[in-house]
């Protein structure tokens, strides 16, 4: 089944402020368009970011990225999909998933993939203003 190439929108490590090895390849494959925000809540859970749809006022702000080549969306999703541990093994559950969601960039909303997590947030740390990013350097953790 061919993938819709549409943009990604990153939250977390993804981000190009991170320096996450995992950034080489998001610069490679894709060109970045601009800082964005989705509805959504951003958690710290221990070991990563967690970010889940929500209907209220509540942003994360993130990166919105589009393909450089078309034809190597489908290949380049799969990857990230791996990475995000979209596909599980049959006794587990995935960590995130992928779905489109509405973006807003710029004064526009644009359709953008997104990876939300899958699991329960219980054990995080709401993220009030939606900024992995400036969360993390405002508690030393970068």
């Amino acid at each position: 089944m061919e993938l819709a190439c549409r943009n990604l929108f990153v939250y977390g490590s993804l981000r190009s402020g991170f320096n996450n090895p995992a950034y080489t390849y998001i610069s490679k494959y894709f060109t970045l368009l601009g800082t964005a925000y989705v509805n959504g809540k951003l958690y710290q859970l221990p070991d990563f970011p967690a970010g889940v749809p929500t209907d209220d006022n509540h942003l994360i702000k993130g990166e919105l990225y589009a393909i450089k080549v078309p034809s190597e969306c489908s290949w380049a999703i799969a990857q990230l999909d791996d990475y995000e541990g979209v596909q599980a093994e049959e006794d587990e559950i995935p960590l995130y998933k992928r779905v489109l969601t509405t973006v807003q960039i710029n004064g526009t909303e644009e359709q953008a993939w997104i990876y939300w997590y899958n699991g329960s947030v219980e054990s995080g740390v709401l993220i009030e203003g939606g900024d992995l990013l400036a969360y993390l350097k405002q508690n030393g953790k970068l």
